[in-house]
């Protein structure tokens, strides 16, 4: 059975911290995060750090600056391995920056496991890596999630535009929740129509930005769907400085303690919570099982919930005990 944990601080996951109870344990694991300058990333860095606690695993959680960092990520990678840790647990950047050092894993007998679904299965048995096991949230599945709420939200014979807000271009989680969003819209609500699809880089004012330009283009804007909380923000602040705010409809992705105030201040309309802190204390769980002999799923999905305000007032959810 699982305990809510008390909530730890981003800062507590620093770059290099050590995972552990006062106690040795027997086995290590390297954890390679993105970056912890993420809401979410670092929701799931605190997953795994109380994972590790609850296992009595040992090792580190090691992190880059930015989801920019394509390289260090790589030198934090293979520097981790001459620890030679019982697993690997790595959140890539990309599906190819880490595969030098995932190869290098495979060949020293290091069971890794693909954090958040960033690898492409393929690609790497082409390089003779071989993955442990996938655990994500169903990245398309939130896509759809998103569509299907603005349709409830509208009807399903609503007209109108809609702006999709990318991740980083070539990344695959958002690109999968982009495309579950397109499907999605175009199954709930086949008269809307998408203005525009472009990329935000997860980043803040960059989806500001994108949002201003298309308010000037069509001021009728409907919706807008963003690939994360930190850019679904972005549009929330861009369509009220606009004179837009009640008009247009805005969904995130993670459901991230910034996108929950947001919600909770009736500003941000939903967003669709990818629990991250689930997904790290369980791929340390599942990780655990894997070294000590047990079998695991090739792909284990962890549930989403979408957050909105008659959600959060109502509280009854069992999910939400996992919303960071």
């Amino acid at each position: 059975m699982f305990v809510r944990p008390l909530a730890a601080s981003a800062a507590a996951l620093a770059v290099g911290l050590a995972a552990a109870g006062a106690q040795a344990q027997d086995l290590q694991f390297a954890v390679l995060m993105k970056t912890l300058a993420n809401p979410f990333w670092g929701a799931m860095g605190e997953g795994v750090e109380d994972g590790m606690e609850a296992a009595g695993v040992g090792g580190q959680i090691q992190a880059v600056p930015s989801e920019a960092d394509v390289e260090p990520q790589l030198n934090t990678c293979l520097n981790m391995l001459e620890s030679d840790p019982d697993a690997l647990i790595t959140a890539a950047i990309n599906s190819v920056n880490l595969l030098p050092c995932l190869k290098q894993a495979t060949e020293s007998g290091i069971p890794i496991v693909d954090l958040d679904g960033n690898l492409d299965r393929e690609m790497a048995a082409q390089e003779g890596i071989d993955i442990a096991f996938t655990i994500s949230s169903d990245n398309r599945l939130a896509g759809e999630k998103a569509a299907r709420y603005i349709a409830d939200r509208l009807g399903e014979d609503a007209e109108g535009a809609v702006l999709v807000i990318e991740g980083l271009a070539g990344n695959v989680t958002g690109q999968a929740r982009r495309d579950g969003f397109v499907e999605g819209l175009a199954e709930f609500a086949p008269n809307m129509t998408i203005e525009a699809s472009l990329p935000g880089d997860w980043d803040r004012l960059k989806a500001a930005n994108i949002t201003n330009d298309v308010l000037v283009r069509n001021p009728d804007l409907a919706a807008i769907y963003a690939a994360n909380d930190t850019m679904a923000l972005g549009a929330v602040e861009a369509a009220y400085g606009a004179g837009k705010g009640d008009q247009v409809i805005v969904v995130g992705t993670d459901g991230n303690a910034d996108a929950v105030r947001s919600i909770e201040q009736g500003r941000l309309d939903a967003s669709v919570a990818q629990l991250p802190y689930l997904v790290g204390y369980r791929s340390v769980e599942l990780a655990k099982e894997v070294v000590e002999g047990g079998e695991v799923d090739d792909l284990v999905l962890v549930d989403t919930i979408v957050l909105d305000q008659e959600v959060l007032e109502a509280g009854e959810d069992p999910l939400l005990q996992y919303v960071r």
